[in-house]
């Protein structure tokens, strides 16, 4: 597979993982009962796979490794940063944290979407600073 089609994968894969994180936010804070279905847990791993086949496809083809370039580091710290607070979103409170208020799933989706934009912008800019960037030039 090329690099072009690669890369188309992989956009579209970005854009069915946004979706899906948001409608399973929406879906989860409304109480709907689809999120509680086999294919709606199982498919945002299957999107998540892809995408990352995709990104190590690519990285293959180009011979890149993404421990020497910054804003590829980044985009890796960025997504270890939208997983955690996207758990802690999505995961309903169990045991000792029953306690937790629906706020703080709330606040992290929310932060997680920001964090996600973030990611977005340091694709698009090849800049660690994502947007920033295009505000300094």
């Amino acid at each position: 597979m090329d690099y072009t089609t690669l890369k188309l994968i992989h956009i579209g894969a970005v854009i069915a993982s946004f979706c899906g994180f948001v409608a399973r936010g929406l879906g989860i804070f409304s109480g709907a009962a689809w999120v509680r279905h086999r294919l709606a847990r199982v498919l945002p791993h299957l999107v998540d796979t892809v995408l990352l086949l995709s990104a190590v496809g690519m990285l293959s083809i180009i011979h890149l490794s993404p421990w020497g370039v910054s804003w590829l580091l980044a985009k890796i710290v960025g997504l270890a940063v939208y997983i955690s607070l996207g758990v802690l979103a999505l995961r309903p409170a169990r045991g000792h944290d029953v306690v937790r208020p629906r706020v703080v799933n709330v606040i992290a989706w929310i932060a997680a979407l920001v964090v996600f934009g973030y990611i977005a912008s340091v694709a698009v800019t090849k800049s660690p600073t994502g947007v920033v960037a295009w505000l300094r030039d």
